[in-house]
């Protein structure tokens, strides 16, 4: 005789895990939109949240009662192409986030979903204090292209000394010679924008003509 692998599905607790993926995903969603970093428009953003939650929820819970609905599932899961880029990795953070707590809850683990999102959100929301304690310094980049170095170690020195007398942290990354023409890439943290005006006036006194440029480390791939 064929065996029924379809387990029966309680409507009330289907509606329980509704209403607290609601619940959960709006608080998720309000957390986006106030305390998240990303450039886009997160307030367009985070309605999706919810919506993401609240399906992912419903599949799971679907095809937790049967063992054919979950192997047809990972059969039109197969021929789905998603194409939607994600150009934010704040927001492919909180996409997975919403997606976690919907299969938490489709799964009936309502208290392991419920504390780890309280300790993700946790941790992120001591990372957004840490971020605005570090408003104030910028870390960057500097490049110096100097056309015409009468001495490679004395253009060095010079540098290094106008750089000391405003900048505390100063690391050299990379140094370029060619014939005259020497480039210096240092790696600078300040927090006094001002000290930036002073570096870039004392190198325009003392190398005129010469290129200089400031690039904010946080801008960079990999930075």
């Amino acid at each position: 005789m064929p065996v029924d692998a379809t387990a029966p599905l309680s409507i009330t607790t289907m509606l329980l895990n509704l209403a607290l993926g609601a619940a959960l995903s709006l608080f998720i969603a309000w957390y986006y939109v106030r305390f998240g970093a990303s450039l886009s428009n997160r307030s367009q953003f985070a309605p999706i949240l919810p919506t993401l939650t609240l399906i992912t929820l419903l599949v799971i819970t679907i095809i937790k009662s049967s063992l054919a609905l979950s192997l047809g599932l990972v059969g039109a899961l197969s021929i789905v192409r998603f194409r939607t880029a994600i150009k934010d990795p704040e927001e492919l953070i909180f996409l997975f986030l919403a997606i976690a707590v919907g299969l938490g809850l489709g799964a009936d683990q309502r208290i392991p979903t419920l504390v780890a999102v309280a300790f993700i959100l946790a941790y992120l929301f001591a990372r957004a204090l840490y971020r605005a304690k570090r408003k104030g310094s910028h870390s960057l980049y500097l490049n110096i292209q100097i056309e015409n170095a009468a001495s490679n170690s004395a253009t060095f020195t010079q540098v290094n000394q106008l750089l000391a007398k405003e900048i505390s942290q100063l690391d050299l990354r990379r140094m370029d010679q060619s014939g005259p023409r020497m480039q210096l890439t240092y790696y600078i943290s300040v927090r006094d924008e001002a000290a930036l005006v002073r570096v870039m006036d004392a190198l325009n006194q003392a190398f005129p003509g010469n290129a200089f440029s400031l690039v904010e480390q946080n801008n960079l791939l990999g930075g």
